[in-house]
């Protein structure tokens, strides 16, 4: 059943703590916005799992773009096998590039390969940044180092002596928050003012449609928003997906204020991990973060 409303997808991924990334109706979204006419969608399942393939030209691939998909994973406990049986009916000369992967979920689509008697290669590419979280925010801050505490302290205080108590408001569906944080998005410098084009911003809206996803901003004593985190909120989780803040207020650190003020709120909502997600930038790691690496497995069939 090449569908992402095959019931399979309610299985858990082999990696743990992946979010929405493994989730059908995610990954149907970000197959309706960025598939071209001519890609196959390739969702191989039975009752021993699931693995969302596409088939794009010659090569085989998880389903969705990696700039869009930061997490993948076989879903069930069977996929081995599923793998090697499904690879094994494709005709030779099929590239497979599969990205992104978790040590464990690399190991499986390894397993698999080898099942079905092809020579695979796996290395890590890339990696996430997550957080442990304390009991705590100021556990949390004192577990930071001496420079990255006292400077997101100061940061904090600066903020609110100019603009009032820090505070946030969710959105969970579409509205003016929404097109704040679009509007803030495409008035940043360099390729990040150009990342929010129409088809992204109509991507980004119908995932705050989706269950758990949420524009968690940044509001100052008049209620405008400052800044936005737009994440996916988990029962121990929060995966913060993309963020943006007003250029106009740049010289208050608005983004420091906005992942401390997350990062507490996700305390408060008892997570026990922040997840910055992919990409290595130097703040994640300040703010404690620790490196999570992620793998790419390739194997022509």
């Amino acid at each position: 059943m090449s569908s992402f409303s095959d019931p399979q997808f309610l299985l858990p991924p082999v990696a743990d703590r992946l979010g929405p990334f493994p989730h059908g109706d995610f990954l149907d979204t970000v197959w309706k916005h960025t598939a071209g006419p001519a890609d196959e969608l390739w969702i191989v399942s039975d009752e021993r799992g699931l693995v969302p393939l596409s088939v794009v030209g010659h090569t085989i691939r998880f389903v969705g773009s990696a700039d869009l998909v930061d997490y993948r994973s076989p879903l069930g406990e069977g996929t081995a096998d599923l793998i090697a049986g499904a690879i094994g009916s494709r005709p030779k000369g099929l590239r497979i590039v599969a990205d992104s992967l978790p040590r464990l979920a690399a190991d499986v689509l390894m397993k698999g390969l080898a099942a079905a008697g092809l020579e695979a290669s796996v290395e890590e590419h890339s990696l996430a940044a997550v957080l442990q979280l304390p009991d705590s925010f100021e556990e949390y801050l004192e577990r930071l180092g001496k420079k990255e505490r006292h400077e997101t302290r100061r940061k904090r205080r600066r903020y609110e002596a100019e603009l009032g108590e820090i505070r946030f408001t969710r959105e969970s569906l579409p509205g003016p928050l929404f097109d704040e944080f679009v509007t803030f998005h495409r008035q940043s410098p360099g390729d990040k003012g150009g990342f929010m084009t129409d088809e992204m911003v109509a991507y980004f809206r119908d995932l705050l449609e989706l269950d758990g996803w949420g524009i968690d901003a940044l509001v100052d004593d008049t209620d405008a928003m400052v800044a936005g985190g737009f994440g996916y909120q988990a029962h121990d989780a929060y995966f913060l997906y993309n963020s943006t803040f007003d250029p106009v207020r740049g010289d208050l650190s608005p983004g420091v204020v906005l992942i401390s003020g997350l990062i507490d709120i996700a305390i408060d909502n008892g997570a026990t991990v922040f997840d910055f997600l992919k990409g290595d930038e130097n703040y994640k790691f300040r703010l404690g973060a620790e490196p999570r690496p992620l793998y790419i497995v390739t194997a022509m069939t």
